[in-house]
Protein backbone atom coordinates (compact mmCIF):
# COMPACT_ATOMS: atom_id res chain seq x y z
CA UNK A 1 0.00 0.00 0.00
CA UNK A 2 1.56 3.10 -1.03
CA UNK A 3 1.81 5.96 1.32
CA UNK A 4 0.80 9.98 -0.46
CA UNK A 5 -1.14 12.65 0.26
CA UNK A 6 -3.67 14.16 -1.57
CA UNK A 7 -2.75 17.32 -0.73
CA UNK A 8 1.08 17.03 -1.97
CA UNK A 9 -0.10 15.50 -4.91
CA UNK A 10 -2.54 18.45 -6.09
CA UNK A 11 0.53 20.58 -5.53
CA UNK A 12 2.80 18.48 -7.78
CA UNK A 13 -0.18 18.20 -10.55
CA UNK A 14 0.04 22.49 -10.46
CA UNK A 15 3.63 22.35 -11.39
CA UNK A 16 4.15 23.73 -15.23
CA UNK A 17 5.09 22.27 -17.81
CA UNK A 18 3.60 18.79 -17.26
CA UNK A 19 2.71 18.20 -20.96
CA UNK A 20 6.03 19.03 -22.56
CA UNK A 21 8.46 18.01 -20.15
CA UNK A 22 7.19 15.54 -17.71
CA UNK A 23 8.64 14.41 -14.89
CA UNK A 24 12.04 16.75 -15.86
CA UNK A 25 9.69 19.30 -14.81
CA UNK A 26 11.08 19.40 -11.53
CA UNK A 27 14.84 19.69 -11.99
CA UNK A 28 15.22 23.38 -12.37
CA UNK A 29 13.75 23.16 -8.46
CA UNK A 30 16.93 21.13 -7.46
CA UNK A 31 19.48 23.04 -10.27
CA UNK A 32 18.59 26.08 -7.86
CA UNK A 33 18.31 23.73 -4.06
CA UNK A 34 21.49 22.55 -5.00
CA UNK A 35 23.43 25.60 -6.15
CA UNK A 36 21.68 27.47 -2.48
CA UNK A 37 23.33 24.39 -0.91
CA UNK A 38 26.95 24.80 -2.71
CA UNK A 39 26.83 28.40 -1.25
CA UNK A 40 25.64 27.73 1.94
CA UNK A 41 28.60 25.55 2.26
CA UNK A 42 31.09 28.73 0.68
CA UNK A 43 30.04 31.53 2.92
CA UNK A 44 28.25 30.36 5.72
CA UNK A 45 30.72 29.78 8.87
CA UNK A 46 30.56 28.01 12.36
CA UNK A 47 32.65 29.92 14.32
CA UNK A 48 35.83 30.59 12.90
CA UNK A 49 35.31 27.47 9.70
CA UNK A 50 33.17 26.35 7.37
CA UNK A 51 33.06 23.39 5.12
CA UNK A 52 36.01 24.30 2.82
CA UNK A 53 38.26 25.73 5.00
CA UNK A 54 37.67 21.70 6.96
CA UNK A 55 37.98 20.34 3.48
CA UNK A 56 41.06 22.13 2.21
CA UNK A 57 42.53 21.37 5.68
CA UNK A 58 41.98 17.99 5.42
CA UNK A 59 43.45 17.51 1.94
CA UNK A 60 46.63 19.38 3.38
CA UNK A 61 47.15 16.86 6.01
CA UNK A 62 46.34 14.07 3.73
CA UNK A 63 49.16 15.72 1.05
CA UNK A 64 51.66 16.28 3.95
CA UNK A 65 51.18 12.17 5.11
CA UNK A 66 51.89 10.93 1.57
CA UNK A 67 54.92 13.23 1.08
CA UNK A 68 56.31 11.69 4.67
CA UNK A 69 55.53 8.42 3.64
CA UNK A 70 57.43 8.66 0.43
CA UNK A 71 60.70 10.14 1.97
CA UNK A 72 60.65 7.69 4.48
CA UNK A 73 60.42 5.06 1.82
CA UNK A 74 57.26 3.82 2.91
CA UNK A 75 55.42 4.42 -0.33
CA UNK A 76 52.74 1.56 -1.25
CA UNK A 77 51.14 1.34 -4.19
CA UNK A 78 47.80 0.78 -4.48
CA UNK A 79 46.28 -2.35 -5.93
CA UNK A 80 43.53 -3.01 -7.45
CA UNK A 81 41.18 -5.25 -5.87
CA UNK A 82 38.42 -7.68 -8.30
CA UNK A 83 35.40 -8.36 -6.24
Amino acid sequence: MPFYSNRIRRILDKWPGKQRLGIYRFLPLFFVLGAALEFSMINWTVGETNFYHTFKKRQAKNFVEEKLQITQGQVQTPTKEVA
